[in-house]
């Protein structure tokens, strides 16, 4: 039977007793727990190390972040870009990276945050312009510009203190036991709605018979003027069809979660680029975090699935009447019940 796959991510030395608790927690729920120390990683050859730790983030079922005092090891994309006199004074860790990658797959996420760090973190928010500041428990200020981020959040972002490890089983518990009752509800509505589904289904059909009268009635009275009507007519319900069935792809509320950019933006974006560089420099000079958007983009990770960002941007244009603009090796099947005239 499957198990929900959890993905710890935090720095190791400094918090390895958390995780071996973790590891030892998770398991009692009968869920499984993926930490690089066990081995659980699987690593490509063709990828840095890390890049295999962010595939992995986005693959789980739940992502669970926690922030101790330690910054760690800074992400391989990073080497390339900063000089090596202040490489260790701004830089991405790979714990950041981590969470970067869950967060754009909208992976369930919970965070741990210890107590000290947040204390000191109070201190930094009001000394914020005052490099000279040592702190106690972090060793370095990007730990405090990472809980920035994550506060900054508009959602799948909810934090907790903690000073022992009771304190974290105790809310997991909580949140996980809420998070599974949700589901409970969710599948009831789903009954529901498909009641409701079947009910606007006849309704369907009605209406397709209604319009046949009126199409007949229009053609008797004026048969030049009804036939450029009803042409007209087809085409604005043909695209209305259309923008739903494309408003539905989870990439376009990836983008306005991620980045700030609406459906309307995303749409006129998408058909009027004349190549995936042309959109992704689009997108990226309207997005409220270029850089992220440009990386995530260049990652071999995003272009795996049909359902990731390139393939549902490629669903999207083969809607439109478009060519794909992403060369990926698997787009949605032409038979997909997406492309159904449904």
């Amino acid at each position: 039977m499957a198990k929900p796959r959890i993905f710890v991510s935090s720095t190791y030395y400094d918090l390895k007793h958390v995780r071996a608790s973790l590891d030892r927690f998770i398991q009692s729920l009968g869920f499984e727990p993926i930490l690089s120390e066990k081995g659980e990683i699987a690593y490509h050859p063709d990828m840095p190390l890390d890049e295999s730790c962010y595939r992995e983030a986005i693959s789980a079922d739940i992502y669970l972040l926690i922030v101790g005092g330690r910054y760690g090891s800074i992400a391989s994309s990073e080497h390339s870009k900063l000089p090596p006199s202040i490489i260790h004074e701004r830089y991405e860790s790979i714990t950041k990276k981590e969470f970067d990658a869950a967060q754009s797959s909208d992976v369930p996420t919970f965070i741990l945050v210890d107590r000290a760090v947040q204390s000191e973190y109070e201190t930094f928010k009001r000394n914020r312009d005052l490099n000279k500041i040592k702190y106690a428990h972090v060793d370095s200020v990007n730990i405090f510009h990472f809980l920035d981020e994550i506060f900054s959040k508009k959602r799948n972002n909810p934090t907790h203190q903690f000073d022992r490890f009771t304190e974290i089983e105790s809310w997991l518990r909580e949140q996980w036991a809420g998070l599974f009752r949700e589901l409970l509800t969710r599948r009831s509505s789903q009954q529901q709605l498909s009641s409701l589904a079947n009910q606007v289904s006849q309704l369907s059909e009605v209406n397709d018979t209604l319009r046949t009268y009126l199409e007949q009635v229009v053609s008797k009275i004026d048969v030049q003027g009804a036939a450029e009507l009803i042409q007209a007519e087809n085409q604005k319900l043909r695209r209305s069809k259309t923008i739903a069935k494309i408003r539905g792809l989870r990439v376009f509320r990836w983008l306005n979660d991620m980045f700030g950019i609406d459906f309307e933006q995303a749409t006129n974006f998408l058909e009027t680029s004349s190549n995936s560089d042309d959109f992704v420099e689009r997108v990226s000079a309207a997005s409220s975090d270029p850089e992220f958007f440009r990386e995530l983009m260049s990652m071999p990770l995003i272009e795996m699935e049909q359902d990731s960002p390139k393939g549902e941007f490629n669903a999207a244009r083969k809607l439109l009447g478009l060519p794909y603009i992403f060369d990926i090796d698997k787009n949605y099947d032409e038979n997909d019940e997406l492309f159904s005239e449904k």
